[in-house]
Order: structure tokens, then C-alpha cells, then sequence
């Protein structure tokens, strides 16, 4: 038995979880506040929310050396049991954490072996280093050739790069244009921003939208609203403009669609330690800020230039398989958390996943 946590923040953890527990032959139970996803075969525990506290008073994270534990907070000892509970009467082989340094802490304190699901961006602070240092094997969904500098040989050693995985990895190309009435002129930009906040106003779309007459502008999340299944629109945009985090650069990825990124603010730079990734691997076009209206024309021209082509470095299209082997050889009682069960390495060339959108 794996267990899973599943943190609630955003969509891209949830994602994530779902892709990998379609592929693992060992029997995975979820973890989270979130709801039961409809496709989720295993079992699911439903924690109760830690949300809603005055930080002024019940030091959350116990004088910087954790990131969430507020003093008497019910939902928080709620869950924590929850979750110790579960441990107990299962006996789990192996728990992944996506992410909390407080779950991979207390599964460790129960002699659970952990895997963390790494981010970008500076760990060095005490909490992730803490869950970091535990873990028995780090899990990376970026490539090798494209490694987080800094990260100390203990951190390397026990990682596993799988690449950038997503849901639409080996999909099809839809055979017709999704939306009725598509304009027959100007070419097409989809601005993807996440579930998880945005920096972008209505005012910053008008007037970029505005300043780039020749493309027809669709916008999905923010101020545009939410779509379940955006891989038709991905895969007919000429470009797609969206922040860096990982699931949306993933589904860009797999679309291979010559893409525009700007980061946005997120704890420990996340997304600009992404973005500059990017940029290192000559993958998309990126820029630190929303740029100007002037600016606009000549980035997405940039962009098209730059292409799709280079996609398949950051995401091979079977990184949620290498994952799940990655779970199942920790999990199983021949392998443990041994050094040579780590996944296998992604490949620094190729044609990518099948289900690739187009070559572009």
C-alpha cells in the first residue's frame, strides 16, 4: 500500500496524483481536504481543512522551523490524526507527499519510508530542509539536463527525474476545431492562467489583446473563467501565453505549442526558478514581468519563431510512467529505498510522447 497526500492548493498536485495513481500496480490510497476525484480507484481519505487562524498568535510555523502547525487548531490535529490513523491500520509500504513537510515528517516519525515531490525555487529554509533531508527518495517532474542549482549531492543522489508529466500526455490531436464560428483571419493566442491566483487583470488582456490586432485572444482561467479540459484549445493555438507553474507549463509541454511564459509571485520563487529553466533550455520564450502593450507583437512573433520543437526535452511524454515504477520498486519489499531504484533517466533527445498536438 502507497500513500498519497494530495496538497489542496491549486490543480496541479491533484493533476499530478491522478496521473500516477492510473499507472501503479501497487494499491494507492489518497490523502487530502480536496474531494474524491471521479477516476480515483483506490481509496480515498477526506482530512479535515486547517485553514482560518490568526497567525498573530498561533505561531504556524513553530518559531520558522515548520510551515504549518498553528497553536490549538482543530482542523490541524484533526487531520494529522486522520492521517497517523490511516498509518496505523494499514501499514503503508511507502507515503508521497504533494507537499507538506508536516505529513512527510509525521510518516517518517511512524517509520514510514517518504517520498517528497520536489519543487523549484529555494529550499534551503529549515522546513524544507527537514522534509527534504528525511526523505527516503525526491521526486523531480523536471529533466536532469535542466537540474535546480544549488540543491545540495545528498538531494541529488536520492532524485528522481521523471520530466513534466500531465493529463493529456499520449493524447490525440482533435481532428476539428472545437469552437463554432473560429475567425477564417489571424492566428490564434490562448492565455492559460492557473487555479491557484493571478496576477493578470481584465485590464492587462484588453489592452494586449488590443495591441496585437492580427491574433484572436481565448482565456482560460483568472478573469476568463475555468474549462475541465483545455487540450482542444491548446492544440489549436499558434501560441500560448501562461505563468510558470507546473502543471501549465506540463500540458504546454505536451501540446509542444510554442508558448510565452511570465512567472508569477510564488513562496520561495517557484515559478521564476521554472521560468528560468526554461529559458536555459531555449524551450519557450520568457519574460520576469507581464509585458507592455508595445511589446506584444514582436514577443508572440518571437515566440512562433522559438516554436514547439524543444518540448520533448522537458517532458518525454511518459514521465508519469517513470514515476509510477519509481513508487512501485520503493514500495516493493525486494527493493525498498534503495539507491538503484530511482526512475530511469530522461532522455536529452527525441521525438516526445505520441500524442503530441503537432510538430511545430
Amino acid at each position: 500500500m502507497i500513500g498519497y497526500y494530495v496538497h489542496h492548493q491549486g490543480k496541479g498536485h491533484l493533476h499530478r496524483a491522478r496521473c500516477i495513481a492510473r499507472r501503479t500496480r501497487t494499491p494507492l490510497t489518497g490523502l487530502s481536504s480536496l474531494p474524491r476525484p471521479d477516476d480515483w480507484k483506490g481509496d480515498w481519505i477526506r482530512l479535515a481543512p486547517d485553514t482560518g487562524t490568526d497567525t498573530a498568535t498561533a505561531d504556524p510555523t513553530a518559531h520558522g522551523r515548520l510551515h504549518w502547525v498553528p497553536r490549538h487548531h482543530a482542523g490541524l490535529r484533526s487531520r494529522m490524526a486522520a492521517v497517523a490513523a490511516w498509518i496505523e491500520r494499514t501499514a503503508p509500504a511507502l507515503l508521497v507527499s504533494d507537499v507538506s513537510v508536516e505529513v512527510a515528517a509525521l510518516a517518517r516519525l511512524m517509520g514510514v519510508p517518504v517520498v517528497v515531490s520536489a519543487m523549484r525555487g529555494d529550499r534551503s529554509d529549515p522546513a524544507h530542509r527537514l522534509a527534504y533531508d528525511l526523505a527516503d527518495a525526491l521526486l523531480a517532474p523536471w529533466p536532469e539536463t535542466l537540474p535546480e542549482p544549488g540543491w545540495p549531492q545528498e538531494w541529488r543522489a536520492k532524485t528522481g527525474h521523471t520530466g513534466a508529466f500531465s493529463r493529456h500526455d499520449g493524447r490525440s490531436r482533435p481532428d476539428a476545431d472545437p469552437r463554432p464560428g473560429r475567425p477564417a483571419a489571424g492566428r490564434e493566442v490562448l492565455l492559460m492562467l492557473g487555479a491557484g491566483g493571478a496576477e493578470v487583470t481584465a485590464a492587462d488582456l484588453r489592452t494586449a489583446a488590443e495591441a496585437t490586432p492580427g491574433w484572436n485572444w481565448t482565456v482560460l482561467g483568472g478573469p476568463g473563467g475555468w474549462t475541465d479540459d483545455p487540450w482542444p484549445l491548446l492544440c489549436r493555438a499558434d501560441v500560448v501565453v501562461t505563468h510558470a507553474g507546473q502543471n501549465a507549463v506540463a500540458e504546454c509541454a505536451a501540446a509542444r505549442v510554442p508558448t510565452v511564459v511570465v512567472p508569477q509571485t510564488r513562496p520561495h520563487g517557484e515559478q521564476h526558478a521554472t521560468a528560468r529553466a526554461l529559458a536555459a533550455g531555449g524551450l519557450a520564450t520568457v519574460r520576469d514581468h507581464w509585458p507592455e502593450p508595445r511589446d506584444w507583437p514582436g514577443l508572440l512573433d518571437e515566440a512562433v519563431r522559438t516554436g514547439g520543437g524543444r518540448w520533448d526535452l522537458w517532458a518525454p511524454g511518459d514521465g508519469a510512467e517513470r514515476a509510477a515504477r519509481l513508487l512501485d520498486r520503493l514500495a516493493s519489499p525486494q527493493t525498498g529505498a534503495r539507491p538503484d531504484t530511482y526512475a530511469d533517466p530522461v532522455p536529452t533527445s527525441g521525438a516526445g510522447g505520441s500524442g503530441t498536438c503537432a510538430s511545430r
